[in-house]
């Protein structure tokens, strides 16, 4: 077995930024030679998220709707009041998202549906410079 440690670096514009990673993952998978195992995924950071859409416009404006809907970005939280940096919201939506995810590999392919590509999502309320650690991990 294989483990290979991969950050990678990106400029994000906060605000429920989502950026598409299914092509950087797959890259380095193809880079790794690896045919099966599992690709993890970790955010380095209390603001940030990762998960799986369908990466299509509609859904770009969908989710960040409902984000604000259920975790409203205008409403003043118990962690501006201790930071004064207003982004309580930030912190809470990445919490209900997660920091994390793990997708297997076969045949050195992502076993991804059709239609699911892999989301990095910056939930805080400014431009940020982000880390994404990956870890391939197969045979």
């Amino acid at each position: 077995m294989k483990i290979i440690h991969e950050t990678l670096s990106m400029e994000t514009r906060g605000h429920t930024d989502i950026i598409d990673m299914t092509h950087h993952v797959q890259q380095l998978i193809n880079q790794s030679g690896l045919q099966q195992g599992a690709a993890l995924l970790f955010v380095p950071g209390s603001t940030g998220g990762l998960t799986t859409i369908e990466y299509e416009p509609g859904l770009l404006q969908d989710l960040p709707e409902f984000l604000d809907k259920i975790i409203p970005s205008d409403q003043t939280y118990h962690h501006d009041r201790t930071w004064g940096d207003g982004n309580g919201y930030s912190h809470l939506r990445a919490s209900l998202v997660g920091p994390s995810l793990n997708i297997p590999f076969y045949n050195g392919q992502l076993t991804l549906g059709t239609w699911q590509q892999i989301i990095f999502i910056d939930f805080d309320n400014r431009p940020r410079h982000r880390k994404i650690i990956l870890q391939i991990v197969g045979e």
